[in-house]
């Protein structure tokens, strides 16, 4: 009893090995619903957390425990999407106070950029295409709420992106697991790649939108 308690002290909460390590399954809810529903989450490792479990899930890597599949997905869809949820329910309640108290530069950076993205691409594609900017994907979900976004349109959009983050990337790490031997070998880079490819989107959109802003203002000449 003493040695769990010690180990959970222990835990480095950056580190997803050590999270898994030490909580298994039931962290990757708790994750998931702290990163995307409470403000003091953003700093959590959802990535790479999701992507790592995955790994564990195939059986093939040398480091901690195997998971399993099936409860790595469920616990990670239903923290995400519950977690969202919470957090729209709270910024509701709060109202605009609620961003204001938060005293973090990364915290006030993603509440930005969150309002950037809600105003550039509209209540659906903005609440997907958080769901893979880190920091971002923490602070949309109140400031949805705050702005009073109708509960159905974010209940259906953040389900949507809380789908395809979740299991997407769960399932891209249980694939490279199942594929190479030994892979966690490589973790440290191919994390850094998945957080890249987990920005494709949002550099997608930018993209379009400055193209389409270049196309209105050649045809306005």
């Amino acid at each position: 009893m003493a040695t769990s308690a010690t180990a959970a002290l222990a835990v480095n909460l950056l580190d997803a090995h050590s999270l898994l390590a030490t909580f298994g399954v039931i962290g990757i809810g708790v994750v998931m619903f702290a990163e995307t529903g409470l403000l003091v989450g953003f700093f959590l490792p959802g990535d790479s957390l999701l992507f790592t479990a995955g790994l564990l899930c195939a059986g093939t890597a040398d480091k901690g425990a195997n998971l399993s599949l099936p409860a790595v997905l469920a616990a990670a869809v239903i923290g995400a999407l519950a977690g969202a949820q919470c957090g729209y329910l709270i910024g509701r309640s709060a109202g605009p106070a609620l961003l204001a108290r938060g005293r973090s530069r990364k915290l006030h950076e993603g509440a930005a950029r969150a309002a950037e993205l809600l105003g550039k691409y509209g209540h659906a594609k903005a609440i997907v295409l958080a769901r893979f900017v880190p920091v971002v994907r923490t602070v949309l979900n109140p400031l949805a709420g705050v702005l009073n976004i109708p509960a159905r349109v974010f209940t259906v959009w953040q389900v949507a992106g809380g789908l395809l983050w979740t299991v997407g990337l769960v399932l891209a790490g249980y694939a490279l697991g199942s594929s190479i031997p030994s892979v966690d070998t490589y973790l440290l880079p191919i994390v850094g790649l998945i957080v890249a490819i987990s920005l494709l989107p949002v550099a997608i959109e930018f993209l379009r939108s400055r193209r389409g802003g270049k196309h209105q203002n050649g045809t306005a000449q």
